[in-house]
């Protein structure tokens, strides 16, 4: 049987930086990543934003790590010539009963340790964005846009520099833990004996964990999938920044992003779907798009939406629950020593990988 120091499951964003932190900690790392290139799944369908860590609860693991994750993310772009965009958001109030809310949502965000929203009249935000239409607003000046992929890359750049290893279409099916290590078995019939291992499956992370021998089952939560479809623009937008409606309950509603070079896109919405493999774009959905967008762009032209992708949230909340919090699960909370579940790594995810990577650094040593 093979035996390696450190085993990460699944090459995502988050994978990556955790592996690569590891790495650079000097210990033998490999990724074992199911499919044929890194950050396919929801590292590679999302919107791309850098949050500023403005919505989560006080104290919660989103907010801290967030906020954390921001400024080591905007700094590790800078050094390694990641293209970014520090762009900045507007959150706009399209209702007299959102006023209030962009009260609420600036003080949550100052108690999280974001203190440079400024909260804006309508006359301000139009000075802005002229074509946006809106009560009031709140600029968040340090929220940006990142080429996620260009990130993996460099990631994965810096652990094979410090010796790591990705091993692509080496798909998990499961484990056994004991006082000797952790022994992951693969598709192909291989054994692995870890001493340290990360499970960074993202969807599959809870389905996979429920397969470990020996790691208790009340310990791994039920996965809930979330569905968000995009429509993408056709032509040219008239935003500099990403313009964000007031939150709804399971995500952040149907916003307008920017990519790097200036494309627009318009999601995600919300629907509960069984399967995480449910990704394909309804156009019928757009019909609901046109009408929440024209509240704060009332110019949206018809047919300018085009069905574009979706991504899928892999959520341990289910419908009509409270948004649960990211649940990186070491060994005080199950009991097998060398063993991390990441569960729950939705948004804000990517902004908070390399925070995240440190965090699990630290339940491993």
């Amino acid at each position: 049987m093979e035996e390696f120091d450190c085993a990460v499951i699944g090459a995502g964003v988050v994978g990556l930086a955790v592996a690569r932190a590891l790495a650079l900690q000097g210990r033998e790392v490999i990724v074992l990543e199911s499919e044929g290139a890194i950050g396919t799944g929801t590292s590679s369908r999302n919107s791309e934003v850098i949050h500023a860590g403005i919505y989560y609860p006080a104290g919660s693991l989103k907010a801290r790590l967030c906020v954390e994750g921001k400024a080591l993310l905007y700094a590790y772009a800078a050094e390694r010539g990641v293209a970014h965009r520090r762009c900045g958001k507007l959150i706009v109030a399209t209702s007299a009963a959102q006023l209030a809310q962009l009260e609420a949502i600036a003080a949550k965000a100052r108690a999280n340790g974001v203190d440079d929203l400024v909260l804006l009249t309508r006359d301000q935000a139009l000075a802005m964005e002229p074509q946006l239409e809106c009560l009031a607003a709140l600029h968040s000046p340090s929220t940006g846009i990142v080429d996620s992929h260009a990130l993996m890359l460099a990631l994965q750049g810096d652990l094979e520099n410090a010796g790591g290893v990705v091993a692509l279409r080496s798909a998990v099916t499961g484990a056994e833990c004991g006082s000797g290590g952790i022994v992951l078995h693969s598709e192909d019939g291989t054994a692995l004996r870890c001493r340290s291992v990360v499970n960074s499956a993202g969807l599959a992370a809870p389905l996979l964990a429920r397969r470990f021998d020996g790691l208790p089952a009340a310990s791994v939560p039920q996965a809930s999938y979330a569905k968000g479809s995009y429509f993408t623009l056709a032509g040219r937008a008239p935003f500099e920044r990403l313009i964000y409606p007031v939150p709804e309950a399971a995500g952040l509603g149907v916003h307008l992003t920017l990519d790097l070079g200036g494309q627009a896109k318009f999601g995600p919405d919300v629907q509960w779907v069984d399967s995480a493999d449910d990704l394909v774009v309804e156009p019928s959905r757009g019909d609901a798009f046109y009408a929440e967008v024209r509240k704060y762009w009332p110019a949206l032209p018809d047919g300018a939406l085009l069905p574009g992708y979706a991504g899928m949230r892999p959520k341990v909340s289910g419908p009509g629950e409270p948004a649960a919090d990211f649940l990186i699960a070491g060994p005080e909370t199950h009991g097998v020593a060398g063993l991390v579940n990441l569960f729950g790594i939705e948004s804000p995810g990517l902004t908070s990988s390399l925070a995240i990577a440190r965090r699990t650094v630290e339940l491993l040593s």
